[in-house]
Formats: structure tokens, C-alpha cells, sequence
């Protein structure tokens, strides 16, 4: 398997320690991408903006999400890791 250099492929193949992928890139940089789509949406919503686009911008950082978690997955990671990385997921889908 050649060595990925890009943000994506290292953490797809497993080059990211779980610290990392977990805690940086899931919880605080992730977090922040979700509060500041969901803070647009609403703000959309607010301004009599078409429901749909509010919504469709609430669920734009849906795809780096399922990423992050599939790439925690794919880590040799604790059980642990791998359902709080579940449990992150459905909370910044929903709120």
C-alpha cells in the first residue's frame, strides 16, 4: 500500500493515531464545523429562507461526519472509541 499523504487517505488507512482522529479531528474541529452549519441553518430558517435549504445546510457536514466516523472504524481502536465516535455522530446530526 503506497503511504497517502492527503488529510483523507491518512486517515482512511490508518496512518492518524485514534488520539488524534478521535479527539482533534471528531470532537473539536468536527464540533465546530456542525455548530457553525447549524448556526447558518437556523439563521436561514429565522430569515423565512425555504425550510429545505436550511435544511440542506444543517446536513451539508454530513458526509466529512460518516467519514470520520468510517475512518475510526477502520482504526485498531477501542470498543470504546469506536460507539463514542457513534454516539458523537447521532448528537451532531440531531442538534
Amino acid at each position: 500500500m503506497p503511504a497517502a499523504s492527503g488529510f483523507f487517505s491518512r486517515r482512511w488507512y490508518g496512518e492518524v493515531p485514534v488520539r488524534e482522529l478521535f479527539w482533534r479531528d471528531m470532537v473539536l474541529v468536527g464540533t465546530l464545523i456542525n455548530i457553525l452549519f447549524t448556526g447558518v441553518a437556523l439563521a436561514m430558517a429565522a430569515s423565512d429562507l425555504p425550510i429545505a435549504l436550511a435544511a440542506a445546510v444543517h446536513f451539508a457536514p454530513l458526509p466529512y461526519n460518516l467519514f470520520l466516523v468510517a475512518a475510526m472504524w477502520r482504526l485498531p481502536a477501542s470498543v470504546v472509541h469506536r460507539w463514542a465516535a457513534l454516539v458523537w455522530l447521532a448528537f451532531v446530526t440531531l442538534v
